[in-house]
């Protein structure tokens, strides 16, 4: 991956391309007039040495990101970092990943086993966040996987790419609100994600969000092609700070409800 652009390209390409509502909202958008600006991207994986945080965290770092905030997620077992790069345009990186010595041991030995079925090379890749799912899974093993932890399910299925794509919200000139974007989404069509209201956080903790809920697409399994949720759009909304910068971090208690847009529905 020769610069920081060819891999924020190549996570976009590929998150569109497995999220059919993302073409249909960045779409209905532009033709609105709006120039769309990206808050911030989401990655996923397990703490495993051999693909944690840190180490997806790497070419980011490379390419002028440093940590700028940790948080903590009891309840799904997860914790997670985000990145703040040098050049303020650049879209903030928020990762995540859940803390395998915290699942059962079932769920842990079918985790190691994907992950062993990837060669050293493959791990040690510059582009490694971006290259999809790197491991062959059966439909029932990802069906238990998903039974413990959702999130376990998804990174099973899908692996490294972009979870999600966030719409900075402050940069809209035909919206003066989360609200009214969220009206026009449903007008559309758009299912967003209620878990905890469909507006998550307040101008009061300086940062509202809202998503839609994942599209669900066909997926190759080993035994067979499925359909699972896969990727969702967000909506971020900052407020600024009282010495008057704009907030820059998440709030955990409202990621923890935006964590629910991959959720498998009946």
């Amino acid at each position: 991956m020769a610069t920081l652009q060819d891999l924020l390209d190549r996570l976009w390409e590929d998150y569109q391309a497995i999220t059919p509502q993302a073409q249909r909202i960045h779409r209905l958008l532009t033709q609105r007039g709006e120039t769309l600006v990206n808050d911030h991207i989401a990655l996923r994986t397990y703490d495993d040495p051999r693909i944690n945080l840190d180490v997806l965290a790497k070419p980011f770092v490379r390419w002028g990101y440093r940590a700028a905030g940790e948080y903590a997620f009891p309840e799904k077992k997860l914790r997670a970092q985000h990145f703040e790069c040098a050049d303020p345009c650049q879209p903030k990186v928020f990762i995540s990943e859940l803390k395998l010595g915290e699942c059962s041991g079932a769920l842990q030995q079918r985790v190691v086993a994907l992950i062993d079925q990837v060669d050293r090379a493959t791990l040690q890749r510059e582009d490694l966040p971006a290259i999809g799912r790197p491991w062959r899974i059966a439909y029932a093993d990802y069906q238990a996987l998903a039974q413990e932890s959702e999130y376990a399910g998804w990174v099973a299925a899908f692996g490294f790419r972009a979870n999600h794509f966030t719409v900075f919200v402050n940069a809209l000139e035909t919206f003066d609100s989360l609200e009214a974007l969220n009206a026009f989404l449903t007008r559309h069509g758009f299912k967003l994600n209620t878990v905890g209201g469909v507006i998550k956080g307040s101008p009061e903790v300086y940062l509202e969000q809202s998503s839609t809920c994942a599209d669900e697409i066909d997926v190759e399994f080993s035994d067979g092609v499925y359909k699972v949720p896969s990727c969702y759009y967000e909506f971020a909304r900052r407020y600024p700070l009282p010495d008057g910068r704009l907030f820059q971090g998440f709030v955990a208690q409202s990621a923890d409800k935006i964590f629910h847009s991959t959720d498998r529905r009946a």
